[in-house]
């Protein structure tokens, strides 16, 4: 199974997947790391690892959805089964795209959608509205934002948390256990969507 995993920033989910393709535990190929940063961590992490990696600068693009075509023939190129979005922060927004890779995009999001969904400080919004219990959700990612049928979740503790960082590392540290075993899943059946849910089947 051949994957590419879009990210952002510094890529510690990235990296949750190599560790687990070079343990054995991820029974995939790590096509490429593509990002939108030049200045991303991940980068590090990719030349560390000899994964290929691209960057595509948005500014080098005059038409958003101009962009979202010119990474969907990346992913043409590089025959991908699975596309990892790990830190991703850019919406897809070319619909044929998004429907010509439907159940082939996942997203992990720090929350236990759909609470706190749509955001990009999911963690610092858990810690200030003072829940007890968050956690993460890897979903399909579809025309919404973050409301794509729901593959897995896992409820973190954070009620003796006390700061939104303190959140962050702990739901972090249980991401980086769930997104690899995930991953490998596809690689030993499909997850079959049944109007918002998902059940998986083995092959």
């Amino acid at each position: 199974m051949r994957i590419a995993v879009l990210a952002s920033g510094a890529g510690t989910n990235f990296q949750s997947i190599i560790d687990g393709v070079e343990s054995g535990k991820v029974n995939a190929e790590i096509a490429a790391l593509i990002t939108d940063n030049s200045s991303a961590t991940a980068i590090e992490r990719a030349k560390k690892h000899n994964v290929p990696f691209f960057v595509f600068d948005l500014k080098s693009y005059s038409i958003r959805e101009d962009f979202d075509r010119a990474l969907r023939a990346k992913l043409d190129e590089l025959k991908v089964d699975l596309v990892v979005l790990a830190g991703y922060m850019k919406l897809i927004k070319d619909v044929k795209f998004l429907h010509d890779y439907a159940r082939k995009i996942i997203n992990i999001h720090p929350s236990l959608l759909p609470a706190f969904g749509a955001t990009t400080h999911a963690q610092t919004n858990a810690f200030e509205y003072g829940v007890k219990i968050s956690g993460y959700t890897i979903h399909f990612v579809d025309e919404s934002t973050d409301g794509g049928p729901i593959i897995h979740q896992e409820a973190v503790d954070i009620s003796k948390c006390k700061t939104a960082e303190e959140v962050r590392v702990k739901i972090l540290e249980m991401e980086h256990l769930g997104l690899p075993m995930i991953i490998d899943s596809f690689s030993k059946g499909q997850w079959v969507v049944e109007g918002r849910k998902t059940r998986f089947v083995k092959y």
